[in-house]
């Protein structure tokens, strides 16, 4: 199999890994940025079982964001090169970024899903740092989806519509990021900017994948 066809099929794979992630934990009450400490409390020492369950789609979601990232420079670096560019390498950076961010975001779920049933007095610490370091995250993926859609755009991978969709969720994710102190500071409006770009990176993802399982050998 082709590496390109390999990687497109784990854009696709990533996107449904973190989608699916969120189809487990969202039903069940996950809390949103700002939410209530006694929200979440009762979440996480209710829920631990479902955390647990969405955070085994991670280390998945990693693995296949790494050779999506990884297909899509190989398959755009010779164009590159000869533009004197390194787009693809820009965004490849921004998905293992996100990809080490969200570990962390992980680490404090789990944190909390231990320590919220027998000490709830660590809540306030990791759910401000699982905030914190939530809505920041939308800096890489800003990050990932301008460095790979100019880059696709330019090789004539991403169809132009395809490159608008990228610079569109990233223009929200990344206001979302430099808004990340009002955004934390209570339930409202303004998460719905990270949400919007959220979604619509999820699409770009399946979208840039099918570019790559597509894409001849030259």
């Amino acid at each position: 199999m082709r590496f390109s066809r390999t990687s497109g099929i784990a854009a696709i794979g990533f996107a449904i890994s973190i989608v699916t992630a969120n189809l487990i934990m969202a039903p069940a009450g996950l809390p949103l940025t700002g939410a209530g400490l006694a929200e979440v409390n009762a979440f996480f020492g209710a829920n631990g079982h479902v955390v647990g369950l969405g955070s085994a789609f991670g280390p998945v979601a990693w693995v296949l964001a790494t050779v999506f990232g990884a297909g899509a420079v190989a398959a755009l670096w010779a164009s590159e090169r000869e533009r004197g560019e390194a787009w693809s390498l820009v965004g490849f950076a921004g998905l293992i970024l996100q990809n080490v961010t969200f570990a962390g975001i992980m680490a404090a779920r789990l944190a909390l899903a231990r320590t919220a049933p027998a000490d709830p007095a660590a809540t306030p610490g990791l759910w401000a740092w699982h905030d914190a370091v939530f809505t920041l995250n939308g800096t890489f993926l800003a990050i990932a989806l301008v460095g790979l859609s100019v880059a696709g755009l330019r090789a004539k991978l991403l169809r132009p519509w395809e490159g608008t969709l990228g610079f569109a969720a990233a223009v929200l994710q990344f206001a979302s990021a430099c808004m990340a102190f009002l955004v934390m500071k209570a339930e409202g409006p303004l998460g719905l900017i990270g949400l919007a770009g959220w979604l619509i990176w999820v699409v770009w993802l399946v979208m840039y994948g099918i570019r790559l399982i597509r894409l001849r050998r030259a």
